[in-house]
């Protein structure tokens, strides 16, 4: 294992969004942390440890990403470890999750702007 130095360390992932509020709250729901407001149209959601964010910025006119798709623009979505598939959908259902696709191994949704995101065991 070669021992390369790192120009930087990630601190945070950045989501656009139409309510930046009401997204940190969906995944406040489903990875814990605390929500700390930055205004209007920035809101952080500290995850438990303290170490990394996940940010939601306000953007008019927000458009949801298409999945799947090969049109538009380029995505990134988040792998969430859960200790059981199944037993995971109820609750993101009920925070306002959308199943989209199931596979062996994981589960595709789309949060409540349509950002993908994976279930993964």
């Amino acid at each position: 294992m070669s021992d390369a130095r790192s120009i930087g360390s990630l601190t945070g992932v950045i989501f656009d969004c139409p309510e930046p509020a009401v997204l940190a709250e969906f995944y406040r729901g489903v990875l814990g942390g605390v929500i700390e407001p930055d205004g209007d149209d920035w809101v952080d959601l500290i995850l438990p440890g303290g170490g990394l964010r996940i940010g939601f910025q306000l953007v008019p006119g927000y458009e949801s990403p298409e999945w799947p798709g090969d049109a538009g623009a380029q995505q990134v979505h988040l792998d969430i470890a859960v200790p059981d598939l199944a037993a995971a959908e109820a609750p993101l259902l009920d925070l306002g999750a959308r199943l989209v696709d199931s596979q062996e191994g994981f589960r595709v949704y789309l949060d409540p702007v349509g950002h993908p995101f994976c279930t993964v065991h």
